[in-house]
């Protein structure tokens, strides 16, 4: 059976123009996102790390395909300091930012009517093909299916991340936020602030706590509460709605099929994208040798 339409309207999201002759040489060393590899149409997920690596915004970043600029789809409570913060380091380039009055939506399921798509900015989500679609510069009058809670679900029970719900400002790393799962980091670009301890991370698979999906048979607590194991504290949980949630735990707990939240039994349910980053790679001291039998 074919997958319903779906679309919700986020009118928690603001989108940034970024204009000028420097705009992809500036961006480019100030974001995780190979910006110079976008094409007109073409969108990413990147984020502004501090220089430890530490999240401070993430956004989707779209090459206008009709006009010489970028486009930051992101969080409307983080969109004056974002500008802010970018534009600090502008020195001499020829850049611009401003906020538009943009509206975005988002669609899932069936693909959105066609001609939606032909009067909107439009782009398929760059973490994952079952995440949908994002459209820019919705027209007023634009009616969706479905509401911001549906689609918060939606993405929750996908495994994805919503920035200013579940990463915290100077403490959570890239990595935790599964942001090198998700395409939101580029390993073949040049420096940008925070790739030292971003790009050591993973190539030396440092990476100690990701954020994986939870279940619960009822509504689950607060964001922030902890997660125990057999009374060990192993996470925290992120956002939630309903019976499903975000939650920042330690590798090692993300397959232990009983936690603890706040007096609520949950159960770890990572994608198939994020299984294998959960198993810690075999040193080679913990694999068997064979000739070591063979000689007993």
């Amino acid at each position: 059976m074919p997958t319903p339409s779906h679309s919700a309207l986020l009118e928690n999201r603001t989108v940034l123009k970024l204009s000028g002759a420097d705009r992809v040489k500036f961006l480019q060393g100030l974001v995780t996102a190979d910006v110079a590899a976008l094409e007109p149409g073409q969108a990413t997920w990147s984020a502004c790390l501090t220089p430890q690596g530490r999240w401070q915004a993430d956004f989707f970043l779209v090459a206008d395909p009709d006009d010489t600029c970028l486009l930051l789809d992101c969080a409307s409570e983080q969109a004056e300091g974002l500008c802010k913060q970018l534009l600090r380091f502008r020195l001499r380039a020829d850049v611009q930012m401003e906020a538009t009055g943009m509206r975005v939506m988002v669609a899932w399921g069936e693909a959105p009517d066609a001609a939606l798509m032909e009067n909107t900015i439009s782009f398929a989500d760059p973490r994952l093909s079952a995440a949908g679609w994002r459209l820019l510069d919705v027209p007023e009058g634009t009616q969706p299916t479905d509401t911001p809670q549906d689609y918060n679900l939606h993405r929750l029970v996908l495994g994805l991340p919503d920035g200013v719900q579940d990463c915290e400002v100077g403490r959570t790393l890239a990595a935790e936020a599964n942001m090198d799962l998700l395409g939101g980091v580029s390993w073949s670009k040049g420096c940008y602030m925070g790739q030292e301890v971003t790009a050591r991370m993973h190539y030396r698979t440092l990476v100690k706590r990701r954020m994986v999906p939870v279940a619960c048979t009822g509504p689950l607590p607060a964001p922030g509460t902890p997660i125990l194991a057999n009374g060990v504290e192993v996470g925290t949980l992120c956002s939630s709605q309903d019976h499903v949630g975000l939650a920042l735990l330690k590798t090692s707990a993300a397959t232990v099929q009983t936690l603890d939240c706040g007096g609520h039994h949950v159960v770890p349910r990572p994608p198939a994208w994020l299984t294998a980053a959960l198993t810690p790679p075999q040193s080679p001291s913990s694999t068997p040798n064979p000739d070591s039998s063979a000689s007993s």
